[in-house]
């Protein structure tokens, strides 16, 4: 199976932020918020794996902006690192000034998918080659990550934590 770069999965979602899609204060739900992302997020780990996708986990949202009734939003997935079967998707959304049209940042999120065959096995994915400084960034970061979880689910013992390890020597 040949490695791929993370510029083959990344996907691009952009829509308006319509009113039924908004709380009191007029601002996007957050849970339609984590919809969208996990819409984009399955797209990216579907590109990688060529594969059926299922969503393992939300490791980390960060709903840093509100995104206001009527804002352009854009969710832009693209897998981070891949694994055995699993996948990590960085995902960042951004909101467009309606006057300017520059684009800042409102919200970031990481998520796990798992590739599956026909009968919900998980199922090998090609590897991940990182070619910017932000992909090979998050590339590492990503293992890190990854033993942090695993230790925390106890599925992994501390000292074996190799990467975690590294940050604190």
């Amino acid at each position: 199976m040949e490695a791929k770069p993370p510029s083959e999965s990344r996907t691009t979602l952009t829509d308006l932020v319509l009113p039924s899609e908004t709380n009191p204060l007029n601002n996007l739900f957050g849970g339609e918020l984590l919809a969208r992302m996990d819409r984009a997020a399955s797209i990216a780990a579907r590109r990688h794996s060529r594969r059926i996708v299922v969503t393992a986990s939300v490791n980390h949202v960060a709903f840093n902006k509100a995104i206001p009734l009527g804002s352009v939003v854009t969710v832009e997935a693209a897998v981070s690192r891949a694994f055995k079967s699993s996948m990590e998707i960085f995902i960042d959304v951004w909101v467009e000034d309606r006057e300017s049209g520059r684009r800042t940042k409102a919200n970031e999120a990481i998520y796990t998918f798992v590739a599956v065959d026909e009968t919900g096995a998980p199922i090998q994915v090609p590897a991940l080659e990182p070619e910017t400084k932000i992909e090979k960034e998050r590339f590492d970061a990503a293992l890190r990550r990854k033993q942090l979880s695993l230790v925390l689910a106890g599925k992994m013992k501390p000292n074996e934590a190799t990467e975690l390890k590294a940050l604190f020597e």
